[in-house]
């Protein structure tokens, strides 16, 4: 199993609770189809770099989860079909990476705690 780490842009215009029902969705998604998530964070809402179908801003979230290739397929083809999704980049973690992103979860833990 590969380790992958998924960041994607949900549309402002969504309330909270739409907000988590679709963060709970592609979560659901990857589980049914037997990925291990290791991190989840809700980054909130913030700036867009640039306009994306005439959005200025968006909430982010990530996932980190080990996986076969072929879900990453999948998860990706969901966020294709879902119109709250306006951006997605899945990348595959190599070990340098897996223990960054280990540590970048560890200090969001200290940081959440404090």
């Amino acid at each position: 199993m590969n380790q992958y780490e998924t960041v994607f842009i949900l549309t402002p215009v969504l309330s909270d609770e739409q907000m988590k029902e679709t963060v709970a969705k592609f979560k659901k998604l990857l589980t049914d189809n037997g990925a291990e998530i290791l991190n989840e964070e809700a980054w909130g809402m913030k700036k867009l770099a640039y306009q994306i179908q005439k959005k200025n801003s968006g909430f982010y979230c990530l996932f980190e989860f080990k996986g076969e290739p072929t879900l990453v397929q999948t998860l990706e083809t969901g966020f294709r079909r879902d119109e709250k999704v306006i951006r997605y980049m899945t990348v595959k973690l190599d070990k340098y990476a897996a223990e960054y992103a280990l540590k970048r979860k560890q200090k969001y833990a200290n940081k959440k705690e404090a």
